[in-house]
């Protein structure tokens, strides 16, 4: 029989569970916490809250949010020397995917030193890393239960994908009442980045009963509820639905990983200063119609999720429409269509191709890919 392994943090979902950060701190052991985030949760409110939260409790604490959009290997750095400055021993991040990827960043390199070049790749840390709570602020990158962390080498100009067992936080959050303070296109953006979690993990040739069951759910209420939680920010039923998309596309990439598009969009990222969630939704379509062929009746699975009654279809057909449907939620809710649009021009194409093809998400993607196939694929989508 062959084995199959999930890996998952504790979750604490529903509304209100964002006052449970300090308590899962104390369960940890943990003494005096450093506290990850960004500008845009600051601004929100989020993480003064979790301030309140652990002062309520005792906890002492440290903040950092020096972050930028596709987080910097510097940036890290200054945040491992941070947290030894103040005697930290554990780790809360809170928002997006940016802050919650540089909070595991920092974890690795507070206990394991070195570079976060040095752990480019599946399985480089070797040692235990401090307790990890991460609190999610956006329906979006499923981060707070992956173990994934996506960081930009400076020099290389290209984003590292780490990925470790070891990244798996302690407990994950996931509180939808943080997803009422998201602008219209931030959910829709990162709405559409649960969607390709959620389709890549489903057809990755790692799949697996488990993270089928996982992937299968987050495009289901991807499909039904996106539209309603761009066109609201009050739409607590939409939030909460899209909520549990993210964890649950989150805990079917972490552990059957992705594919194309995000290696695609990961080449990108690493060059230019466009949001994530965008290029996945531009990508994805043409990265379907080229993964087609290699798993035909798992398109057709997709296009049911959507909504579509494929009774009676041809697995041709039926694995179509669920493309037609992904371009379709796309254009309804007003994400980007084109990369030149966004400012990617022909000439970055061909290194883009060569980028894209080193990254470790292009090793589960359903179909064989070239040079010469992610070239075209970005050619069709510019």
């Amino acid at each position: 029989m062959e084995i199959k392994k999930f890996v998952t943090p504790e979750i604490i979902f529903g509304i209100g569970s964002i006052d449970q950060v300090g308590e899962s701190c104390l369960r940890l052991g943990a003494k005096k916490v450093l506290i990850v985030s960004d500008e845009g949760v600051v601004e929100a409110g989020w993480m003064e809250k979790v301030i309140k939260n652990c002062r309520a409790v005792g906890l002492e604490y440290a903040t950092f949010f020096n972050i930028t959009m596709n987080p910097k290997d510097f940036e890290i750095e200054w945040g491992r020397e941070f947290y030894l400055h103040n005697e930290c021993d554990s780790v809360i991040g809170i928002g997006g995917g940016s802050a919650l990827d540089v909070a595991k960043a920092i974890a690795i390199l507070a206990t394991n030193g070195g570079r976060i070049s040095d752990y480019e790749g599946v399985d480089q840390i070797k040692i235990p890393l401090p307790p990890m709570v991460m609190v999610s602020t956006t329906a979006g990158s499923g981060s707070e239960v992956s173990q994934f962390s996506v960081i930009v080498d400076t020099t290389r100009q290209k984003k590292m994908t780490i990925i470790s067992k070891s990244l798996v936080p302690d407990i994950a959050i996931i509180d939808p009442n943080t997803l009422i303070t998201k602008n219209q296109s931030l959910t829709a953006s990162t709405g559409l980045d649960v969607l390709t979690h959620g389709i890549e993990a489903y057809v990755s040739v790692a799949a697996t009963p488990l993270t089928d069951v996982q992937a299968k759910n987050a495009i289901s209420l991807v499909s039904k509820y996106l539209r309603p939680s761009v066109a609201s920010k009050t739409n607590i039923e939409a939030k909460k639905a899209m909520a549990m998309a993210s964890l649950q596309a989150g805990l079917a990439f972490s552990n059957a990983i992705l594919g194309a598009a995000h290696a695609m969009s990961h080449a990108i990222g690493g060059r230019f200063p466009f949001s994530h969630g965008d290029v996945n939704a531009i990508l994805l379509p043409y990265v379907m119609e080229f993964n087609f062929i290699a798993t035909p009746k798992r398109f057709a699975d997709i296009a049911e999720l959507m909504g579509i009654d494929v009774r009676g279809m041809e697995l041709s057909k039926a694995g179509r429409k669920a493309v037609e449907q992904v371009r379709l939620l796309s254009l309804e809710i007003g994400a980007p269509q084109r990369l030149s649009d966004m400012g990617l021009k022909e000439e970055s194409i061909q290194e883009m191709g060569k980028i894209a093809l080193e990254d470790a998400c292009m090793i589960t993607n359903p179909r064989d890919v070239t040079l010469k196939d992610v070239e075209q694929l970005f050619r069709q989508a510019l």
